[in-house]
C-alpha cells in the first residue's frame, strides 16, 4: 500500500535527520555527506506526505461539520476544496515515488543508421538526423557530429536534460513514401535505426589499456576518395565485448581518439544497462514501456502527413513539421505514456487513502 510506502519512506527521513545531529556522524564526513544527499531526495516526499495526512485529518473535521445544519453550506464548500487538494497531493506523491532515472540529466551520444532499404534507407537515416538536429537546436542544445558516412551519423547533444527528453527515441523508425527516384509513383517501406546512450564518465565506465586495441588509418571520403593522407583515423576495438569504433572526421589522431574513446564508453555503459534491465525483466511476468530498440517504434507516413508511434498509439498529422524539429508533442506523449506505466510499477496500482 502507497501509505505504507510513504509512513516507511518518512521514518527513515526522521531516523537520518536524528542521525546528522550525533558528534559521531557530524565526525565522518562521508556519511554525512551520504545523509544530507539521502534526506535531500527525501524531503520532498515527506513534505508532501507531511500534507496529505494533514488534509485527511481536516476532512475528517468537515465531515462532523456535515451533522451540524447551521454548518452544512459552509462545511460542503470546505470539503470540496480539501478534497481537490487531496487528490492534487496524492497524484504528486505517486509521481515522486517514480523511482529517478540516474542517467536523465545526462548528455547523449545519437546514433542513426540506415536499416532496410537501401539508398532510400539512407536518405531517411539523414532525414531523422535532421529532424533532431533541428529539435536540439530548439532546445538550445549543443550538437557536435562524432562521425559521419554513408550509412548513418554519431553525434554528441550536449545540455540541459537531454536524455530524459531523448532516451525513448531508441528504436527502428519506419517510413512510407514515394523515392524521388521512382518513376512509377510505387510507395516504397524503408528503416532507419535509433540509438539514444547517455554519455558515460570514466567513473561510469572503467576501461583498461590492455583492453584495447588501436589501429590508425588514412582518412576516406564518401566512395574511398581519399581525405587526408597521414595516419590520423583511429579504429578502437575493445577486446572483452568486440565492440569496434571508428572515428575519421578530425584531422587529429589524438583528437579522433578521444572522439571514439566518448562513443565506446557510451556503448559500453548501454551494454551494461541493457544487462541490468535484461536481469530485472526475468523477474517480471510482463514487461510493460521498454522501448525497446529492436521494436519497431514509429511510422512516418509521408502521403498521409502522418507519424504514429507504435508503442503508445499515438498518432499526429503535422510530419512535415515534426521532421523540421517540431516533435515536442511526439516526446511529450511518450514521456507521459512511460512515466505512467512506471507508476503503476512503483505503486502496484494502489490508492494511498
Amino acid at each position: 500500500m502507497i501509505f505504507d510506502k510513504l509512513t516507511a519512506l518518512e521514518a527513515k527521513y526522521e531516523q537520518l535527520m536524528a542521525e546528522m545531529g550525533t558528534p559521531a556522524v557530524q565526525a565522518d564526513t562521508a556519511k554525512f555527506r551520504t545523509h544530507s544527499k539521502t534526506v535531500a531526495e527525501l524531503q520532498p516526499i515527506v513534505e508532501t506526505f507531511r500534507e496529505y495526512k494533514d488534509i485527511l485529518d481536516q476532512l475528517k473535521g468537515a465531515e462532523e461539520l456535515l451533522k451540524d445544519p447551521d454548518m452544512r453550506d459552509l462545511a460542503h464548500d470546505e470539503l470540496q476544496s480539501l478534497e481537490a487538494r487531496r487528490d492534487e497531493l496524492l497524484s504528486s506523491l505517486k509521481v515522486l515515488l517514480i523511482p529517478k532515472d540516474p542517467n536523465d540529466a545526462k548528455n547523449v551520444v545519437l546514433e542513426i543508421r540506415a536499416g532496410t532499404g537501401g539508398e532510400e534507407a539512407a536518405l531517411f537515416a539523414s532525414d531523422l538526423f535532421r529532424m533532431y538536429s533541428r529539435y536540439a537546436e530548439r532546445q538550445g542544445w549543443k550538437l557536435d557530429v562524432l562521425n559521419m558516412s554513408d550509412s548513418g551519423t554519431i553525434a554528441l547533444i550536449e545540455g540541459r536534460n537531454v536524455y530524459s527528453r531523448l532516451k525513448y527515441e531508441s528504436g527502428v523508425h519506419r517510413v512510407q513514401r514515394v523515392p524521388v527516384t521512382e518513376a512509377s509513383g510505387r510507395i516504397h517501406t524503408s528503416t532507419a535505426t535509433v540509438a539514444v546512450l547517455p554519455e558515460a564518465e570514466e567513473v561510469d565506465v572503467q576501461i583498461q589499456e590492455k583492453d584495447l586495441r588501436i589501429d590508425t588509418f588514412c582518412s576516406s571520403g564518401p566512395g574511398g576518395q581519399s581525405v587526408n593522407t597521414t595516419y590520423s583515423a583511429v579504429r578502437i576495438t575493445h577486446l572483452p565485448s568486440g565492440l569496434v569504433v571508428s572515428q575519421q572526421d578530425e584531422k587529429s589522431q589524438i583528437k579522433n581518439r578521444a572522439k571514439a574513446m566518448k562513443v565506446l564508453r557510451a556503448r559500453l555503459y548501454d551494454l551494461e544497462m541493457q544487462k541490468q534491465h535484461d536481469a530485472i525483466a526475468k523477474d517480471r511476468k510482463t514487461q510493460v514501456g521498454t522501448g525497446e530498440r529492436s521494436e519497431k517504434i514509429r511510422t512516418y507516413n509521408f502521403r498521409e502527413n502522418r507519424i504514429t508511434d507504435h508503442r503508445i498509439g499515438h498518432t499526429m498529422h503535422q510530419l512535415t513539421a515534426a521532421l523540421d524539429g517540431d516533435l515536442g508533442e511526439l516526446i511529450d506523449a511518450a514521456v507521459t505514456y512511460f512515466t505512467s506505466e512506471k507508476l503503476k510499477d512503483a505503486t502496484g496500482g494502489e490508492n494511498a487513502a
